[in-house]
């Protein structure tokens, strides 16, 4: 008689066995599922209550975002401060090459004024000449005018046309000064900077241009000091002559063009 094995003995007590232990394994991965996901809700409640939104809930916890809304979506909203965090992120991202720009633009901008060196008499002449014709006034066919008046906000071309000026031999005591500024703006602040920025001089009274409130000027601040008139006096024959070198100047840059064309 041929002797049987346990499994053929006890078959079903083994299958049972297995079974469990297959159940018993499943069981606790899922017991383990559950608990992470517990904590996970938990984790995000916590989160959502110190002001996260679910963007960044979802890229702190690697969730989906459905799971968040879900897990969250009985809790009040937190204060959204979009504005204010898209402006902070993009400083962020823009100021190393904000800083690379203006490192750049300042080595280039030295780079080129090193290439200037010292200006010749003549230079300094056409300089000027093309700086008038810009900003100077001119006489008109609708208003003759004869005079060689200067008006400008910006110190560093008043400069320039006073040293020109001095180069053609204009006196100063030739020179009559006055400020051109709105209502609104500190007067008496931009007439003393005018004053010691020429060095004194003669100054007439300021015009003030009348303020409308209606429009949003962008000249405004400490540095808005208005514009600065400078009038020559007795200029009729200056003016004339700064015509004249004017036109010489068209005329000379026209030559190349028509040697070449031809």
């Amino acid at each position: 008689m041929r002797t049987r094995t346990n499994s053929e003995l006890f078959p079903r007590t083994v299958e049972s066995a297995r079974f469990s232990a297959h159940v018993h394994a499943r069981t606790t991965r899922l017991r383990g599922m559950v608990q992470a996901k517990t904590d996970m809700k938990a984790r995000a409640r916590e989160l959502r209550r110190a002001g996260k939104t679910y963007d960044e809930i979802v890229a702190e916890l690697g969730v989906s975002k459905s799971s968040v809304s879900l897990w969250v979506r009985d809790l009040p909203k937190p204060e959204r401060k979009v504005a204010e965090h898209c402006r902070m992120m993009a400083e962020a991202r823009w100021e190393p090459i904000r800083k690379a720009r203006a490192l750049e633009r300042r080595q280039t901008t030295e780079a080129a004024t090193l290439e200037i060196g010292r200006l010749s008499d003549r230079e300094l002449l056409l300089i000027g000449v093309g700086l008038y014709w810009a900003e100077g006034t001119k006489s008109k066919t609708h208003r003759p005018s004869e005079r060689a008046t200067f008006v400008n906000s910006d110190p560093d071309m008043i400069s320039l046309y006073l040293a020109w000026l001095r180069a053609l031999g204009v006196d100063e005591d030739r020179l009559r000064f006055h400020v051109m500024i709105h209502e609104s703006a500190d007067v008496t602040g931009a007439e003393h900077f005018w004053a010691a920025h020429v060095g004194g001089g003669t100054f007439g009274k300021t015009s003030l241009k009348k303020h409308n409130p209606k429009t949003v000027r962008k000249n405004v601040g400490e540095s808005y000091r208005g514009c600065l008139v400078v009038r020559v006096l007795g200029s009729a024959d200056l003016y004339r002559r700064i015509e004249g070198w004017w036109y010489g100047i068209v005329v000379a840059a026209r030559k190349p063009d028509q040697e070449n064309r031809a």
